[in-house]
């Protein structure tokens, strides 16, 4: 969709910006007793999150005018930190990452913005938005007052904050308010770094309303609020409970719900969350009834391209999120619209009526027509090729005494390949991992022997041997950051020592393999065997046993369409150069979504890692499938 449908917005005097008579910067939107107040009117924020870095940015203007269409206001994001400086002091806003044009084209379409730049986001992302050189810093204390991350944050606060201030209502920008660090009552409470946040803002300009958001309760707002600033609340029910702990505790306030959570996220190994719209648009209606602004999350949840997922641990286990973000949001991973969108639509329309302002054309059916799908169809045959040789011919590698972490690498996410060659005694053995973060298939003479996982890999497995050494290969998946709670900024790799029976198994190499850095074209020809490899059944290939697969998507035009892999087991998928993410046989997810812009008429390449089993044919559907849904209020 191309139509723009620009906003009123006149620059104020001063270069832009809007000042009140005795001269200081006037906030667009701000807190008049309990009323929000936009430009000097009564103001309802109506809100949906949209993550730009979850969306291809060819559909950005579909999503923003879908939201446009359900009767929405303002769309709110998050910025994070490790999508615009993966290496420390080199910066990319351009492409996918230019938050600017993000921010510019949702205000040319009439919408307000508010932007939560952290430098935590949570999310669900990747090490919550930190970077991974930055966690790697021996002895850096995280979201508190440690002088190394504070300076790490100033750093990087010097770049993107800039960016943002030109971009504010006061400057005939869009973005009327942001968010002071994120929900940080639920990590910690040094109060000192909070008040240094908030200062780091202003410093560098923002001048819009600025707030905090926590749950809403006592021990989270008791960490995460600042005098003075508004506290606003994250939930998914009870409202009306909210707004009286957040009363009695701050007095007169505007009441912002900062996220609503009408929909959840997945889990691998976990059922598929999903909410009734019924019982969303109740809770919103009471919320709005009470004279709440709200900010749906997520109004549209996107994915979790690339490595981008992240994980969180209960306390027992890992939770490696899934690699679609759709969250069972109004609008649907590939932007088709929900029953929940519709049941939301009502309720916002009705409050839309009591004068709250909508851009013009909210709510307009123009705006919500489905894309085109491709129509589903089976791909030719997968040429394979072995996939250890592969890894051993990719990447760099590295010597050392014991396997190497992947910050020892400095690398952030995919796969490590650890090699060593031990004398195993004769007979079985055990052969375990002490400290494997997160997952690992273990190799003996090129053989796979089997997987360890994280919660289980001091265990190990059983291996033979003849009093010989032998090749031991142990391939080590990254499966995400944890993004969540006092675990965040844990390391990845072998963190302890290999062992065989109790004795510790020396002298390693350990080559690096990010996937996402890695050319793809330069993967699959590393595999390439003496003899030119030829079409084949997946089955008819290797044996059970890891490989690269490719296959050809020949089309006419491009539309969205959605990849399943029957049978296969555990691995990763390129379209053309573009890695879409991880699939999992043990689900709940079992299609990965392929958006348009990602291929292109004539010839696309098809590229699969397979870890373990090749399955049958690959496919494509017109529809996701994302698990066998359960519906999820228990945390809301």
């Amino acid at each position: 969709m191309s139509q723009h449908h620009p906003a009123d917005r006149a620059s104020g005097p001063a270069g832009g910006r809007t000042l009140r008579a005795d001269g200081a910067i006037r906030s667009t939107l701000r807190a008049d007793g309990a009323t929000l107040v936009r430009d000097g009117v009564p103001h309802r924020m109506l809100s949906g999150s949209v993550h730009y870095f979850r969306v291809h940015p060819d559909l950005w203007e579909d999503r923003l005018l879908r939201l446009r269409a359900m009767g929405l206001n303002t769309v709110d994001t998050y910025v994070p930190w490790n999508w615009h400086e993966a290496a420390r002091g080199t910066f990319d806003f351009t492409g996918w990452r230019d938050v600017e044009r993000f921010v510019r084209l949702a205000g040319d379409l009439g919408l307000d913005v508010v932007v939560r730049p952290g430098p935590y986001i949570c999310a669900e992302w990747d090490n919550g938005g930190l970077p991974a050189w930055l966690t790697a810093t021996p002895g850096i204390r995280l979201r508190c007052s440690d002088e190394t991350y504070l300076d790490a944050v100033a750093a990087w606060f010097d770049e993107l904050l800039p960016r943002l201030a030109a971009l504010q209502a006061n400057r005939g920008g869009p973005v009327v308010a942001v968010q002071v660090e994120n929900e940080y009552g639920s990590f910690g409470d040094d109060h000192a770094y909070m008040a240094w946040v908030h200062d780091a803002l202003v410093e560098r300009g923002i001048d819009e309303l600025l707030f905090t958001a926590d749950g809403p309760t006592d021990l989270m707002l008791d960490g995460g609020t600042l005098p003075g600033v508004l506290a606003a609340a994250t939930f998914g029910s009870r409202p009306g409970q909210a707004l009286d702990k957040l009363t009695a505790r701050r007095g007169e306030q505007p009441f912002v719900c900062a996220e609503f959570w009408n929909g959840w996220f997945d889990h691998w190994g976990d059922p598929h969350h999903v909410r009734g719209a019924d019982s969303a648009a109740a809770d919103v209606r009471e919320l709005l009834d009470l004279g709440g602004s709200v900010s749906l999350y997520m109004a549209h949840g996107g994915t979790n391209f690339g490595l981008t997922a992240g994980a969180n641990h209960d306390g027992t286990r890992l939770q490696p999120t899934v690699t679609s973000y759709d969250s069972d949001a109004a609008v649907a991973e590939d932007g088709s619209v929900t029953p929940k969108f519709f049941a939301l639509r009502k309720v916002l329309s009705e409050h839309a009526s009591h004068g709250t302002r909508i851009p013009e054309d909210a709510q307009d059916d123009r705006w919500i027509a489905p894309s085109p799908k491709l129509e589903a169809r089976t791909l030719p045959p997968v040429t394979t090729r072995p996939l250890l040789p592969a890894l051993r011919a990719s990447g760099a590698a590295t010597v050392a005494p014991s396997p190497l972490t992947f910050e020892q690498l400095g690398q952030n996410a995919g796969l490590v390949l650890h090699t060593a060659t031990p004398v195993l005694p004769p007979g079985d053995s055990t052969l375990s991992v002490l400290g494997l973060h997160d997952r690992a298939t273990v190799y003996v003479d090129g053989r796979e022997v089997g997987v360890l996982e994280r919660e289980t890999s001091h265990l190990g497995l059983t291996v033979h041997g003849h009093g010989m050494p032998v090749r031991v290969e142990i391939l080590v998946e990254n499966l995400g950051r944890i993004n969540y709670g006092p675990r965040l900024g844990e390391h990845k790799g072998i963190l302890g020592d290999v062992l065989v029976e109790r004795r510790i198994v020396h002298g390693w190499t350990s080559r690096s393999l990010p996937l996402d850095l890695l050319t793809v074209d330069g993967l699959w020809a590393a595999g390439e065997p003496d003899a030119e490899a030829t079409p084949s059944g997946p089955r008819d290939a290797v044996g059970p046993q890891g490989v690269l697969a490719r296959t050809a998507l020949d089309l006419d035009e491009p539309a969205d369409t959605f990849l399943t892999l029957p049978g296969w087991t555990k691995g990763f998928v390129w379209v053309n150069d573009v890695l879409l993410g991880r699939y999992w046989e043990r689900g709940p997810q079992h299609t990965l979504y392929v958006p348009a812009p990602l291929l292109r008429a004539g010839s696309n390449t098809v590229t699969v890692l397979e870890l373990h089993a090749v399955g049958h044919d690959l496919e494509l559907t017109a529809s996701a499938v994302l698990g066998e849904p359960e519906e999820y209020v228990e945390e809301l």
